[in-house]
């Protein structure tokens, strides 16, 4: 686990990104969190958990913290009550899925909110790889969202968050055109609830990612390995709960914040943080040329004070080169905030297209076959300038 000073510092800054933001609105944020029930969907990610420890230590009237994970809910609250303690307000967590006939009960049994936090996401690029785990990407990424907007709706919720992606602006992966197809949903409801959304850089050292990979390749004495080519902006685990919780008080009906970072400043390739992180462990990096080569030298090399990297150029499925938040057809309010952005929307959307699209994944999944060619064929039909390619490599292909 790496101090927010080190996470600073390896991610290329020195300060937090969004103090100054928070310092003007944390009076009337803590007013408004201090009279406020929420819910918590998919709240014991590192994003979830993140927004959780926002909400909570801001006193809430009611939490209730939703995940599938069990594992992660229990570390959820012993976090909590290590860090913070206890509140005057209902502090609850459910394992529960929120497809499952389970939390519709849960939800039919209370469903009291002001707000509705909807972190539940599959994130990876790798889990389009085949055409199941692409089926349930969609289920979360889209359709499970849509439910709980329904659900909200039906229980007089105040106001909806979900998560988006950078990834969603000008997307070239399905994950990234999951999250852009469920922002046309969101278009759509948002005519009876407010909702607003967030599009993310990296979360440093989130669950799962390529930064707390290399965590795990040191406690396991295995080799780095990451692109050399590739260039993220970065948001720290705190930063990313204060940018999703900007968004869901302070956010307009359809607005979508992102991170302000500048290209010249911020932009910073896998393989730079991976020496940067080696040599905050005391390693340096030693370039090998192949995956074999790696593995023999962790045998030795670490003794030396040196580590194995192997740092190569990106050639899977769905990576893309750069980052961007938003699109030269996007309506930008840059004024408002700092060193948040926000993205305005009309609600505009096209019923039929989002009808036939849920009847054609209704239609495969009451037929029990489907492929992956089918599936992208209808996120063609959403987003016609999609620009997707599969080229039949993927990351599990690879170190």
């Amino acid at each position: 686990m790496h101090s927010k000073k080190t996470t600073l510092s390896l991610i290329g800054r020195n300060e937090d990104l969004f103090s100054h933001d928070l310092e003007l609105v944390n009076y009337k944020l803590q007013k408004i969190i201090n009279i406020s029930k929420f819910l918590v969907i998919g709240g014991a990610g590192s994003i979830g958990q993140a927004v959780v420890k926002e909400i909570f230590k801001r006193n809430p009237k009611k939490i209730h913290v939703v995940d599938i994970n069990e594992n992660n809910l229990t570390e959820l609250v012993r976090d909590v009550r290590s860090s913070f303690g206890y509140i005057g307000g209902e502090f609850k967590t459910f394992t529960l899925d929120i497809g499952s006939i389970e939390y519709d009960a849960f939800i039919k049994s209370d469903g009291k909110y002001d707000y509705v936090l909807n972190l539940s996401a599959l994130k990876h690029v790798r889990s389009e790889k085949d055409p199941f785990t692409l089926m349930r990407m969609i289920d979360v990424n889209i359709f499970y969202t849509d439910k709980t907007i329904h659900q909200s709706i039906e229980n007089g919720v105040k106001k909806y968050f979900c998560v988006s992606t950078d990834k969603a602006a000008n997307p070239i992966n399905m994950m990234g055109a999951s999250k852009r197809i469920m922002e046309m949903f969101l278009m759509r409801r948002s005519l009876d609830i407010n909702i607003s959304t967030a599009r993310f850089a990296n979360v440093a050292f989130s669950d799962g990612s390529l930064l707390h990979s290399f965590n795990q390749r040191i406690e396991k004495r295995q080799p780095i390995a990451a692109p050399s080519d590739i260039k993220r902006y970065f948001v720290t685990p705190q930063e990313s709960g204060e940018l999703c919780l900007m968004s869901c008080i302070f956010g307009e009906n359809r607005d979508i914040f992102f991170p302000k970072l500048s290209d010249v400043l911020h932009l910073i390739s896998f393989a730079d943080i991976a020496v940067k992180y080696l040599k905050d462990k005391g390693y340096e990096a030693y370039l090998c040329n192949s995956e074999d080569e790696a593995r023999e030298l962790i045998k030795t090399l670490p003794e030396q004070g040196k580590w194995p990297c192997l740092f190569t150029k990106s050639d899977t499925t769905g990576e893309k080169g750069f980052e961007e938040f938003y699109t030269d057809k996007e309506v930008l309010d840059m004024d408002r905030f700092e060193n948040l952005g926000i993205i305005k929307n009309d609600p505009e959307y096209n019923e039929s297209q989002l009808n036939n699209f849920e009847d054609a994944i209704s239609q495969f999944k009451s037929s029990m076959s489907w492929d992956k060619k089918s599936i992208v064929n209808e996120f063609f039909k959403m987003i016609p300038k999609f620009e997707y390619h599969d080229n039949g490599k993927y990351l599990d292909g690879k170190m």
